[in-house]
């Protein structure tokens, strides 16, 4: 998971020097912060081809909220992206043949609302899926233990949301402005988790994430 958010990090640069090859030759490996230091001290220009405002690394899958800030950024990252974890992936693990399946599906976002929600899919209610699979068709069970589940997940921004860390890969762009504290987010949240009949439930069976 680290090395995957490490080539999200660096798919990310316009222009960069840096790649997933040369991280893996240094064998104590870096942290997102020991690449950050690393950016400074060499000056290396990022130029960002996409806003990541949220995300969530899953067993077998993952899902980014994404705005774009360069004309085809969206397409060029993530193919940045999968071109280079797969490489180390395949290489490390001695594994031939494709690491993805297909190309990645996108969705284009329509209004506030439909931006709100995908935030507390991609946050919530896809890493809840992990202790409550049906939760979608039957909603949520027990929402304590989902809280508490998802609270202490360390692969979705819902960590950044909270405030409880700060990461050089988000940028929470308007989500920032419609969630500026932690109180607003959290009441939120557990509004989705409390009614099955929220819009989310709606919003999201009409696109397909999965």
């Amino acid at each position: 998971m680290y090395r995957f958010l490490q080539a999200i990090y660096i798919s990310n640069f316009s222009e960069s020097k840096l790649n997933i090859g040369f991280l893996e030759r240094h064998k104590n490996g870096y942290t997102l912060a020991d690449i950050e230091k690393i950016i400074k001290k060499e000056k290396i220009f990022q130029n960002p081809l996409v806003r990541i405002c949220a995300d969530c690394l899953m067993p077998n899958h993952f899902h980014f909220l994404l705005q774009e800030i360069k004309e085809g950024g969206i397409t060029i990252f993530m193919q940045r992206l999968g071109t280079s974890y797969a490489k180390y992936f395949t290489t490390k693990y001695d594994r031939p043949g494709s690491l993805f399946q297909g190309r990645f599906k996108a969705v284009h976002i329509n209004g506030d609302d439909q931006l709100r929600y995908l935030l507390a899919y991609i946050n919530v209610i896809n890493p809840a899926q992990l202790i409550e699979p049906d939760l979608k068709e039957v909603g949520i069970k027990d929402i304590y233990n989902v809280l508490d589940w998802v609270n202490n997940y360390n692969w979705s921004t819902h960590q950044e949301f909270m405030n409880k860390r700060d990461s050089i890969l988000v940028d929470k762009g308007l989500l920032g402005k419609l969630y500026p504290t932690q109180e607003i987010y959290s009441k939120f949240i557990k509004d989705i988790l409390r009614n099955k009949k929220n819009k989310i439930w709606t919003m999201i069976d009409g696109i397909n994430l999965e």
